[in-house]
């Protein structure tokens, strides 16, 4: 069965009834979920020079490997104070090192334990809660805090506003290294989540993967823009707007994170280091948490490489990001050609673009390749249902760099905030359901007040059951 909507329909009853209208054709669809088998994913890309790959290798070991304070118990050092996991492998592991939250309900990620006299296989929970305790003095753990859980996704907070009201945006970190057995006197307590959280004050991000992100840095520019222009017309009729996030210095397109705040995959590790693992190096070479008895290493903890031929922790996992192949899709069968087709057809395309081309490049390999990222980098406001209310460079609340699809088809958790693990639930959380955003205080006057996407939504719930399934099959299988 296909249902259409006339025009007239729509503005008459609004979308919050149109969504209630088709909530039981959207029942008939499933999440085929996450793709079992090989992860198809991880590994150096194609065309890399013998010296490349074996940058992409040593950049491997260094995103695998965990930190510590001053690396006496883990090898890395340089923890904290403030961190939110101990590895970059740790919040980007799914399906394979590079990649985005592991879960439970993961059909790749495994461990190995001694279970019964025997080896087996078990699913590998949240990280995070295990750091409340790792390395920690008796009677000195941590509090895992009530949005950390054993099937949730790796989860980075951020508060929205300071406690006089101005805007925060900035990552609260969920530990502190006080009361590990290395961090003897450090007294630095954890952020206060559950007042912030009674004042609706928390937001969250996930990891995004970093799959193939050495050929979206290998973009031109001129082509990101002559991209989004050749789709002005069609994206206009239905309302879809578009811009980029530019760095404040030169103008140029940032595009590596949610909302396309980090301009290089160089800078993109160099604040992850800091800020996530409380790493300081060349670019971030400040302490985040300098509380008096906290403060262990000399500064930056990851020194720059000082031999010919050296490079830091940081220029090797900034490579291996770099040089990481892009995911394969498996779209074969005649559900899923056919779901690409719709995709295109109702108008998804016009944000996640199919293919962009890469641009002359230093690296082997990446120079004038036509990719399939289903991206066009390009910020867009998604409403209030979606708005995490964090400003980063030219985004506003509720702006969020087009994400790409490559690699969708073996994620778990989908959204800037990993709130579902549903992708029909991911597709229909782009529309907004109201049209006044203004109610929620924590607004601001450059957050739209309904989402771009939400004629493309009502286009997808137009379609028959069958064509939605088609879609998800397609989605999946990329």
């Amino acid at each position: 069965m296909k249902l259409t909507i006339e025009p007239a329909l729509a503005k008459r009853i609004g979308l919050a009834a149109l969504l209630l209208l088709f909530a039981t054709v959207v029942q008939g669809q499933t999440d085929p979920g996450p793709r079992a088998g090989p992860s198809n994913a991880g590994g150096p890309a194609a065309g890399l020079s013998p010296g490349e790959e074996k940058l992409f290798w040593a950049g491997w070991a260094k995103f695998k490997e965990k930190h510590s304070v001053s690396g006496a118990i883990e090898k890395g050092s340089g923890l904290g104070p403030l961190f939110n996991g101990n590895s970059c492998a740790q919040c980007h592991s799914q399906p394979a090192a590079g990649g985005a939250s592991s879960s439970l309900n993961s059909p790749q990620v495994r461990r190995v334990v001694f279970r019964d006299q025997r080896l087996a296989l078990a699913r590998e929970p949240n990280p995070q809660m295990t750091l409340a305790s790792l390395d920690r003095l008796p009677g000195k753990n941590q509090t895992v805090p009530s949005f950390i859980v054993a099937d949730g996704p790796i989860l980075v907070p951020r508060f929205i506003h300071k406690p006089d009201g101005t805007p925060d945006g900035e990552v609260h970190d969920i530990y502190t290294i006080a009361g590990r057995s290395d961090a003897p006197g450090c007294s630095l307590p954890q952020p206060d989540f559950a007042a912030e959280m009674a004042a609706h004050n928390v937001v969250f991000r996930v990891p995004t993967p970093a799959f193939g992100a050495g050929l979206v840095e290998a973009i031109l520019d001129d082509t990101l823009v002559s991209n989004l222009a050749s789709t002005a017309g069609l994206r206009e009729s239905l309302r879809i707007g578009g811009r980029f996030n530019r760095s404040p210095n030169d103008g140029t397109i940032s595009r590596f994170g949610w909302k396309a705040q980090n301009k290089s995959l160089l800078i993109f590790a160099a604040e992850s280091y800091n800020v996530e693992m409380g790493v300081t190096n060349e670019l971030f070479p400040s302490e985040r948490g300098q509380t008096p008895g906290c403060l262990f290493n000399r500064f930056p903890e990851d020194e720059p490489g000082t031999q010919p031929g050296a490079a830091s922790d940081l220029a090797s996992v900034a490579a291996f990001m770099r040089f990481l192949a892009p995911p394969t899709p498996s779209t074969s069968t005649p559900s899923e050609l056919n779901g690409e087709k719709l995709f295109s057809d109702i108008g998804c395309a016009l944000c996640h673009s199919k293919s962009l081309q890469t641009g002359p490049s230093a690296f082997g390999g990446m120079s004038n390749l036509l990719i399939r990222p289903y991206s066009d980098f390009a910020l867009h406001h998604m409403g209030p249902g979606l708005a995490d209310h964090v400003s980063q460079g030219l985004a506003s609340g509720d702006e969020f760099r087009t994400a790409p699809l490559w690699g969708l088809g073996q994620r778990i958790f989908f959204l800037h905030d990993g709130r579902t693990t549903d992708l029909l639930q991911a597709i229909s959380a782009h529309g907004s359901k109201g049209q006044n955003c203004r109610p929620d205080t924590r607004s601001s006057a450059s957050e739209a007040c309904s989402s771009e996407a939400n004629a493309v939504i009502l286009r997808f719930l137009s379609l028959s059951p069958s064509q939605k399934q088609d879609i998800l099959n397609f989605l999946r299988s990329l």
